[in-house]
């Protein structure tokens, strides 16, 4: 059985990256770290159309010690896959930001991936043709402004994730990225209606993304296949910016 963890699976693109992969035959755990209900819902949807696959919801905080961490990892049945599809934001000038918002930015876009990826290594080294992506953003390429410890989450985790996939790759274990441009997400429901139509304006596809336009690209990159390729960030922004 290919068994993935999906971390962030409540949220607008983790949810429609677990539907992609249930569709193509994948177990799955459900990370989740507020929103139980509704890992437990997409966990049942999932069961009720796939009933010979398993869908475990599993809660982390993931600015949580490096001990919880560990032990989450522990407990894990062996997985092929773990995609992170994660990640936060606080939008607002630099000089307004607290000390304490910047860390937990780093913490979750950044450090706890990389911490993860350590902790899984293992497993996944163990595993034929096993798989990590990681969720970046158009804007690890091309920073913004309002959004800088965001954009540079972003860009580490493309940096990291090249280094890492030298470091895996004759092993059959590759390293991705997949950075999304505006996507339909909580994340950008904090703009006015008017904000996303001048987004949609600069954007050559004419419309924002939605969670099915980048889960597909993750299916393509988890597939048995796709082994030569890692340690790239491929750009799913409909021609925006990158």
């Amino acid at each position: 059985m290919r068994r993935a963890i999906v971390f962030g699976a409540t949220g607008t693109i983790g949810s429609a990256i677990c539907r992609q992969l249930a569709a193509s035959g994948w177990s799955l755990y459900l990370h989740f770290n507020q929103h139980g209900e509704r890992a437990q819902a997409l966990a049942e949807e999932l069961f009720d159309q796939y009933p010979e696959q398993d869908f475990l919801p599993i809660q982390l905080d993931l600015a949580a010690s490096d001990s919880a961490l560990t032990a989450f990892v522990a407990q894990l049945l062996p997985v092929n896959a773990a995609v992170f599809a994660h990640g936060i934001t606080k939008y607002g000038l630099l000089g307004d930001q607290e000390l304490a918002a910047i860390d937990q930015v780093l913490q979750v876009n950044l450090h706890a991936p990389i911490k993860l990826t350590k902790l899984l290594e293992k497993q996944l080294l163990a595993r034929p043709h096993s798989r990590i992506v990681y969720l970046g953003s158009v804007y690890g390429g091309q920073g913004s402004a309002m959004e800088t410890v965001y954009s540079a989450s972003k860009a580490a985790l493309s940096a990291f994730a090249q280094s890492y996939a030298r470091e895996t790759a004759a092993s059959g274990l590759s390293v991705n990225v997949i950075a999304p441009g505006a996507v339909a997400s909580a994340m950008n429901a904090i703009f006015s209606p008017a904000e996303l139509a001048a987004v949609k304006a600069e954007i050559p596809a004419g419309r924002l993304a939605k969670g099915s336009d980048i889960a597909v690209w993750v299916d393509h990159l988890l597939a048995e296949d796709s082994d030569y390729l890692t340690g790239q960030t491929i750009y799913i922004a409909g021609g925006w910016l990158r």
